[in-house]
């Protein structure tokens, strides 16, 4: 199955985990892919990963880097056919110890990232063409010690829908994935002890009712039929990948 054959796909913190994992589906499938992120090392990897991905080094919570990432766009391949918004992290602290820079940190990659990044690379996108927002179940779960992380997720459904709405006059569909736990170095680059990351892992495995962490080709699987004209009819709709964690 070719889907995107002639098509290119700019992927947001695509050099590892889900991202590139989308990336890898997207080439395999036909298409020509773009992916940023700000490891070098990684960048290097994912450009070796297959021949029809391309690298480009961008900071997601620059003010600056969505104004640079169109340009850079614009001038390599003109115009687009998807957009996946899935640059992000998150550090789980408790209430009582958040700080502004947490906060700030936080929101600048996970919300004002996306937003921007869709507003500078919107209009490179061609008429029926697919924006996808990387959300998490966290926003509905209340999850402990989450509140910054699930307050972006959140911010990020709603403006899913947003978008939606004002895309749609050019045919463009705008839908999120919303991945559970998935098997990726996300919880090493939450900041917290060894120990402590191990402990949380073993927690939520046990909420999950397939009983094991996702893998990110599983999340790739999702993100590539919501990018392609199979969701031809989809906009503004988030599919949750989770092993049943929210919805059992």
């Amino acid at each position: 199955m070719m889907r995107f054959e002639g098509k290119t796909i700019v992927i947001t913190g695509g050099s590892g985990g889900i991202g590139l994992a989308t990336a890898i589906r997207i080439a395999e499938e036909g298409g020509r892919v773009l992916v940023t992120g700000t490891n070098a090392g990684k960048l290097e990897k994912a450009n070796a990963a297959h021949e029809r991905i391309d690298v480009l080094a961008n900071d997601a919570g620059d003010p600056k880097a969505a104004e640079e990432l169109g340009q850079k766009v614009k001038e390599m391949y003109g115009e687009i056919d998807g957009l996946f918004l899935n640059a992000g992290f998150g550090v789980f602290t408790p209430i009582e110890e958040v700080t502004s820079e947490q906060f700030d940190s936080q929101f600048n990659v996970n919300v004002r990232g996306p937003i921007l990044h869709a507003k500078e690379l919107g209009s490179l996108i061609k008429k029926g063409g697919s924006v996808l927002l990387n959300t998490s179940i966290a926003q509905n779960l209340g999850m402990q010690g989450a509140i910054l992380y699930a307050s972006t997720k959140g911010a990020l459904r709603t403006a899913t829908r947003v978008l939606a709405r004002e895309m749609a006059d050019r045919s463009i569909r705008v839908n999120a994935v919303s991945p559970g736990p998935i098997g990726t170095d996300f919880f090493d680059r939450t900041g917290m002890p060894e120990d402590q990351v191990k402990g949380m892992a073993e927690q939520i495995m046990n909420q999950v009712p397939l009983g094991r962490f996702g893998k990110p080709e599983e999340i790739a699987a999702a993100s590539a039929f919501l990018l392609s004209d199979d969701a031809s009819f989809m906009t503004g709709s988030e599919i949750t990948v989770d092993g049943g964690m929210s919805q059992l």
